[in-house]
């Protein structure tokens, strides 16, 4: 699997601990971590936890991730910024069990962290518990497994209401503001992590464009 991380700017400083954190869980597991920043506050590439769902929606719709680790100061604004996306199905992670939950239950493509709030002693120990719960099981079994039937019909049905509620990923795209998107893939190694993953031919050719 192909997880993306993509941290704004308010907690750019602390793109190192969460990236350490996630490759120490999620390589040995045989999962792949790609950073998409920011990696420091001075990044010349800045984004805001909007640019952070408009780039979740890019590579998770494009097929160049498979799972987006995002996050800001309480995490909220990620999520809401995340779910406005065809697609994407994100959920707030604050601790193990908000994580194995969200996993079992939910098995969305997106998880959003406070990276502010709540982050102190140890937090990097609670970040690999976070992370652990989502990606050493199967998602989507169902918590409790007596209900797992039940869960993955809900789940369908999210899903098809969302694709209802939705443009498709090019038409947002198309659509959004220019300025904004620009600045979202606007990241020092975009184009490095994005075109070589990116297994949509259109929303390539859109974004090489720009």
């Amino acid at each position: 699997m192909k997880i993306a991380l993509i941290i704004e700017n308010s907690q750019a400083a602390k793109n190192a601990i969460v990236h350490d954190a996630l490759t120490a869980v999620a390589e040995p597991l045989g999962h792949q971590v790609h950073n998409y920043g920011m990696y420091t506050p001075e990044d010349s590439a800045s984004l805001t936890y909007v640019m952070n769902g408009l780039l979740a929606g890019i590579l998770l719709n494009s097929k160049a991730a498979d799972f987006v680790v995002t996050g800001c100061g309480t995490g909220m604004g990620s999520m809401l910024a995340c779910n406005s996306m065809p697609g994407v199905f994100c959920g707030l992670v604050i601790d193990p069990t908000d994580a194995f939950l969200f996993s079992q239950i939910n098995d969305g493509n997106a998880m959003s962290m406070p990276y502010a709030k709540g982050f102190g002693w140890a937090a990097e120990l609670n970040l690999q518990d976070c992370y652990r719960k989502i990606f050493e099981n199967e998602g989507g079994a169902g918590y409790p497994k007596e209900r797992a039937h039940f869960m993955a019909a809900n789940r369908s049905i999210l899903k098809d209401m969302k694709a209802a509620s939705c443009n498709d990923m090019l038409t947002v795209l198309k659509s959004v503001d220019q300025d904004l998107l620009k600045a979202a893939i606007a990241g020092e190694k975009f184009a490095e992590l994005f075109y070589p993953n990116c297994q949509d031919q259109a929303i390539a050719d859109y974004l090489r464009a720009l």
